[in-house]
């Protein structure tokens, strides 16, 4: 009987002592697991919260203001909805197409037989060379926001610009960004406000251009212009009196030439555009207060 005792003592006792052993094993997987978790949430954090440059690149209705309350693009109020980690820098500029943006003082008056204004010389503009530099310039994980289109209409040169010639510099422009592992954005021309009776209209071209430049680039666009003509509708815009320029709904978005945007027009529009970095899921949503 005593023999039995000891037999039964012994077995319960390796039986406890497998079961701590497993129980223990098990525990230290699981801490392991989540030291391994914590420390990938720890290194996404830290991958969110790396800085960012926005580069701006576009016409005056993007463009920060030069003085007074009018014009004030919408790219002077971009900044103001991200968070610290973000930094916009706006090389927008009044009354340029794509290619005098580009070519600053290298686009002739005159038109070669394609149609297009010659260019003078290939020698890209300061503001773009400046994006363009290795150091200072676009770098990994930045963004390169493109909007032109207003400018380009025009018949006469410098400022005129062909739909194929157009295409063909924003797709140059979203190429030179991913060639720095920086991420383009490209935009439609937002619209001014013009009406049919009590409808905001749309009166911007080279949407197709813009779209198609992100097609070969795989680049997402953001199509200011249907943003826009959406919210002069919601905001009900039309029909309307013509007066603009600081009184009525109509005067404190838009200056008295019905194009271009006071600081609160202005404040809407960018707004426009980073509802749809969110809705697209751009990675650089996550920097949106």
């Amino acid at each position: 009987m005593r023999n039995l005792r000891i037999l039964i003592t012994t077995a319960l006792v390796i039986a406890l002592s497998s079961l701590g052993v497993s129980a223990a094993s098990a525990a230290d997987r699981v801490a392991t697991n989540c030291t391994s978790a914590s420390r990938g949430q720890a290194s996404a954090a830290r991958a969110i919260a790396a800085p960012v440059t926005v580069w701006l690149a576009g016409d005056s209705t993007m463009a920060n203001p030069s003085s007074g309350r009018c014009p004030v693009g919408w790219g002077s109020q971009f900044d103001a909805l991200f968070n610290s980690d973000v930094t916009v820098k706006n090389q927008a500029v009044g009354g340029r197409s794509i290619q005098t943006w580009l070519y600053e003082g290298n686009v002739s008056g005159t038109k070669g037989s394609d149609g297009e204004c010659r260019l003078t010389s290939t020698t890209y503009s300061s503001r773009w060379q400046a994006m363009l530099n290795s150091s200072t310039g676009m770098k990994a994980g930045d963004y390169l926001f493109i909007q032109f289109g207003i400018n380009d209409s025009s018949s006469t040169c410098p400022r005129h610009v062909g739909p194929a010639r157009y295409r063909q510099l924003m797709t140059m422009m979203a190429q030179a960004a991913l060639a720095r592992g920086a991420h383009p954005v490209l935009l439609t021309p937002v619209a001014a406000i013009t009406c049919s009776g009590g409808t905001a209209t749309k009166n911007r071209g080279f949407v197709n251009e813009t779209f198609a430049a992100g097609s070969a680039t795989r680049a997402p666009v953001v199509d200011l212009q249907t943003l826009s003509v959406s919210l002069y509708n919601s905001l009900r815009f039309c029909p309307n009196n013509g007066d603009y320029g600081g009184s009525g709904p109509l005067g404190t978005f838009f200056c008295n030439d019905h194009t271009h945007f006071d600081t609160y027009g202005a404040q809407r529009v960018a707004g426009l555009v980073a509802g749809d970095v969110r809705r697209q899921n751009l990675p650089l949503a996550a920097y949106l207060r």
